[in-house]
């Protein structure tokens, strides 16, 4: 393969709401350059990007694929991503490492609900962006209509570069106003005739290239001058006045598309190629601690790892961008957060599951390689005298969470190492082995997530698994003062066990009054692990018990703490004094007053009042003003308590308090009412008390349990 120099490698991300067309038009790219020598199509599941099991199996995409063209002495490296929300790693990885954003807009659809999640990472990257209207050729296609709602929502850097003639099922024909050419493409698509601006069209295009030649020179003092000395600019200028325009998210330039025809897409490759900025013209990568690396081809050898995929006989595959420098295969590089030394036998460029072998690829280009030992995503591979840690990717917190047991009792171990390969793969989903809870729960962007992952366990690993609803980590507390006493005694031959102990248990709380009603001799305060304290007095007087026996007791307490009287749960803020108590001098023992202590504290607690408690998140949804009724509605429903309304730029943002215990359901109820617009987020606020109904249903369960279990 040839090698490019870095100002002529091209690397761009294919983004927009499902079905807007992302992967016809990488298809596209593909055929125009001659990669491939036939399109598939999605329908046919024959494409270069989606080549996944999973992915034929759904008709969508799945997973982000790299691939590229090598078009008119340019490089072009296209990374298709996936549509769906639920996927929005994919996406975010992709966007970090290309330098142009190509977003796809259904001609018919307009700006839609993954249109506008997907601009929120655009915008945080900063990421110059071509809008590419697609699906001109739809029999409701609205062009007008569609620019309209993408000015609304994007602003005006959006700028007009071609508008399409004969829109709908007859559409054949552009005009460009960089070129001030008209297009014409034959019957079915393929190569346009390049003709003149029909005269009825001079006019409006005419207008067109006027505020386009506006819009490049507003961008640039220099070529400002020039405008106003020639009153236009020639092709070349506009093209360095849209380019500065697009670095500086000022100019969103608007091409026109029906990829499925292949009608459109040689332009827009023509445009990538003279106008979309290089990596070596984008500003420099930074690193954690601020510094910059330059995209310089004689500088220290640099990559970052945006992406792991494994697949089935190959093994391990690491996608990266090579940051500065020239790698080479065979080339060793150090990875520090690895603390590893990682040998790059192989070098590739891919076009999906095909994989070329390639010697070296300069900086600036993007490539993968095999079975990097101890190397992940987001993970920086330097050589050893440039220590560089490239800022990781930042992936969203999960939304919604599941329980999940593998159905063969067998496959635990087995399945807790392919949980580990999957979010190796998807850092956005997590895995976590709750103790508390006693399950492993997976957290994950949403439904679609959760169900794709159950296929891939199922189909690819052969996994049979079974979702369960995540437990709640709710506290226990009390709400009174109680007193008990508890007699521990056990005769059974030989010598006996024998404990009894009287204490006062009350609601513990910061800045309490010390406890006066006994001499308090010894005071124990422990922060507990799952939050709030156990204060712990020994008021013992005249040796009633003896002092050896006291963390025996203390022991028996925090062991009915862990698993609480009510539920079960974590018992939290508590304050127990022990005031008196009997031994016997042969039969009492550590066992005898642990088992004593533990049950006095038992009694004890069922006399306070007792409360359980229940995790409270913050949650801030955001949506249009027309929603927010039924999203008010949705809240409440929920045992949501409304705190406040803000006003966005386009959005209207309720804040609320939600239990932990709504927050699934409520996410699936929102995306539901809202057709998936209202953008949702949620941080852990407090421990509440819940509602008695609830306690009660929670309580009864429990007794149940225990009763099942021969407890009582």
């Amino acid at each position: 393969m040839k090698m490019y120099d870095e100002k002529h490698i091209k690397n761009i991300v294919l983004i927009g709401a499902a079905k807007s067309g992302k992967t016809t038009l990488a298809e596209d790219m593909l055929f125009e350059a001659g990669i491939i020598s036939k399109r598939g199509t999605v329908e046919e599941r024959n494409t270069v990007s989606d080549y996944h099991e999973v992915e034929h199996e759904r008709g969508n995409s799945v997973y982000a694929t790299l691939a590229h063209t090598e078009w008119r002495d340019y490089k072009i490296n296209i990374i298709d991503t996936p549509g769906s929300e639920d996927f929005v790693g994919e996406v975010i990885s992709s966007i970090r490492v290309c330098d142009t954003a190509v977003l796809l807009l259904h001609a018919y659809n307009g700006v839609e609900v993954g249109t506008e999640l997907i601009w929120d990472y655009i915008d945080q990257f900063n990421k110059p962006t071509i809008l590419a209207i697609n699906h001109l050729d739809h029999e409701n296609a609205n062009y007008n209509q569609t620019l309209e709602q993408a000015r609304q929502f994007f602003g005006n850097a959006v700028t007009v570069m071609q508008y399409p003639i004969n829109q709908g099922t007859g559409f054949n024909a552009i005009i460009d106003l960089l070129k001030m050419t008209m297009y014409r493409f034959p019957a079915g698509g393929g190569k346009p005739e390049k003709l003149p601006i029909p005269p009825e069209e001079q006019e409006q295009a005419d207008k067109l290239h006027n505020e386009l030649v506006e819009k490049a020179a507003e961008n640039d003092d220099a070529l400002m001058e020039l405008f106003f000395e020639k009153g236009s600019l020639d092709e070349d200028e506009l093209r360095q006045g849209l380019k500065i325009g697009m670095m500086k998210h000022q100019v969103f330039p608007v091409f026109c598309l029906c990829a499925r025809s292949n009608m459109g897409s040689g332009r827009l490759m023509g445009f990538i190629d003279n106008v979309a900025p290089s990596a070596v013209e984008m500003p420099p990568e930074q690193t954690e601690d601020g510094k910059e690396i330059p995209c310089d081809p004689a500088g220290p050898t640099c990559l970052f790892i945006f992406k792991t995929l494994l697949e089935p006989h190959i093994g391990k595959l690491s996608f990266f961008k090579v940051m500065s420098g020239e790698l080479k295969a065979g080339q060793e590089l150090y990875n520090e957060k690895g603390d590893v030394t990682e040998r790059l036998n192989q070098l590739f460029i891919a076009d999906g599951k095909n994989r070329q072998p390639v010697e070296r690829l300069r900086s600036g280009d993007i490539g993968c390689t095999l079975k990097l030992k101890n190397t992940f995503t987001s993970h920086t591979l330097s050589e050893k005298n440039y220590t560089a840690q490239i800022d990781p990717i930042h992936f969203p917190a999960p939304k919604v969470r599941v329980a999940i047991v593998a159905k063969n009792k067998g496959d635990d171990e087995k399945l807790s190492e392919v949980l580990a390969e999957i979010h190796m793969e998807d850092p956005t989903l997590e895995i976590e082995y709750n103790r508390e809870l006693n399950q492993v729960i997976l957290h994950g962007q949403g439904d679609l997530h959760l169900l794709i992952t159950k296929w891939r366990l199922e189909n690819i690993y052969n996994m049979p698994i079974d979702y369960l609803a995540a437990r709640i980590p709710y506290r226990e507390t009390i709400q009174k003062p109680a007193m008990a006493s508890y007699r521990h005694k056990k005769q059974s031959g030989g010598a006996g066990q024998f404990g009894e102990v009287f204490m006062k248990i009350e609601p513990f709380y910061e800045g309490m009054p010390a406890f006066s009603e006994y001499t308090v001799r010894d005071t124990d305060e422990i922060a507990l692990n799952w939050g709030g304290k156990l204060v712990f007095n020994n008021c013992i007087v005249g040796g009633a018990i003896d002092t050896r026996f006291l963390p025996s007791i203390l022991k028996g307490v925090m062991e009915k703490m862990h698993e609480g009287p009510l539920t079960g749960s974590y018992v939290r803020d508590i304050r127990v004094s022990v005031y008196d108590g009997k031994m016997h001098p042969v039969d009492s023992n550590d066992i005898s007053f642990k088992i004593a202590g533990m049950m006095a504290f038992r009694d004890a607690f069922h006399q306070a009042a007792p409360q359980l408690l229940e995790p409270v998140y913050d949650l801030e949804a955001s949506a249009p003003v027309v929603m927010m009724g039924d999203i008010m509605s949705e809240l409440q429903s929920h045992r949501s308590i409304i705190t406040g309304m803000d006003s966005g730029t386009t959005n209207q943002v309720i804040k609320a308090r939600t239990p932990q215990a709504e927050l699934d359901k409520l996410y699936a109820s929102l995306r539901n009412v809202t057709q998936g617009k209202a953008k949702v987020k949620a941080v852990f606020a407090e421990y509440a008390p819940v509602p008695a109904d609830v306690q009660k249903k929670l309580s009864e369960d429990y007794k149940k349990v225990e009763t099942a279990n021969g407890q009582h």
